[in-house]
């Protein structure tokens, strides 16, 4: 198993993108990663940038959000373009990298949960256009999987990161509708689950309260990435039966704001403390924790 001590989750402040790749390659040497800048505005942001991805889905933007459209347009070549400038950015400082490289995108069902349909409902409410959507993400993930492996052929494997801080809500029902004055039908378990498999081996993150940890065991996700501070001993054993199946936890421990960091041993407590817990061999730890910034 590969062994990550520290990456990002992928979000960076500013708009200079060439500077931020330059910090990742810097900082996090063993796992670096493509940073996103929302910063820079429309089509930077989680929803445009992944959208951007799409198979024969088109996106613009309205007044309530993202909503898909019957062709391209500017929103939409705005989002390609930022994802265009970032790819250049990565060939041009990582063109002599050889390991590991994450990429972030969106998920499905926070992607479901914020893209808007046509009409204007959430594309969540309707079953068929999801699965559209996934089938569209899925194969939009892999062509940009490829094209990374074919601007940095020393790349040895791509580690794909799901974001989906919607997911919580979306098996409990908590979604509004576009209107806000409903709430979407919650989605049944076996229905994520299936979708995931879509993707290639994948670590999901999840920054909401409720991270569904069994569910995405049994997945078959490579791992999970969350905040130490929504972690609870509620989740013992969950996290401890996906430690068993050998899946890894990126933790996000330490503080994402610009401020002193204390030593490596307080930052990396929670972890430490954690592991104690549910009793694993302490030499387990570096192959099976990743160190990660809190959202």
């Amino acid at each position: 198993m590969s062994t990550w001590e520290a990456t990002g989750v992928g979000s960076h402040p500013g708009k200079d993108h060439l500077e931020a790749i330059r910090v990742v390659f810097g900082e996090v040497p063993g796992l670096p990663y493509l940073p996103e800048l929302p910063a820079r505005g429309v089509g930077a942001d989680m929803v445009g940038r992944t959208s951007a991805l799409l198979v024969d889905l088109p996106v613009e933007v309205q007044p309530s959000g993202w909503r898909l459209a019957d062709r391209p347009g500017r929103d939409h070549q705005r989002a390609v373009d930022h994802l265009r400038r970032d790819l250049d950015g990565l060939e041009e400082i990582g063109h002599e990298y050889e390991g590991p490289l994450k990429l972030q995108v969106c998920g499905p069902w926070t992607l479901a949960g914020s893209l808007e349909l046509k009409f204007g409902d959430k594309m969540l409410s309707d079953a068929g256009a999801v699965r559209d959507l996934i089938a569209s993400l899925a194969q939009g993930v892999a062509d940009h999987c490829a094209e990374v492996r074919r601007r940095l052929p020393g790349v040895t494997e791509i580690v794909l990161q799901l974001d989906e801080p919607g997911l919580p809500g979306v098996l409990a029902g908590t979604v509004p509708t576009a209107s806000g004055f409903g709430r979407l039908a919650a989605v049944e378990e076996w229905r994520v689950e299936e979708s995931l498999k879509l993707f290639a081996d994948p670590v999901v993150h999840c920054c909401a309260p409720g991270a569904p940890f069994a569910l995405l065991r049994r997945a078959g996700v490579r791992g999970v990435s969350v905040d130490a501070s929504l972690v609870r001993r509620r989740d013992d054993d969950e996290l401890g039966e996906l430690f068993e199946a050998g899946m890894r936890l990126l933790l996000g421990v330490v503080p994402g704001r610009d401020t002193a960091l204390p030593g490596a041993g307080v930052i990396a407590k929670p972890a430490v403390e954690l592991w104690r817990r549910l009793g694993f061999d302490p030499e387990r730890l570096a192959t099976q924790v990743t160190l990660t910034p809190a959202c």
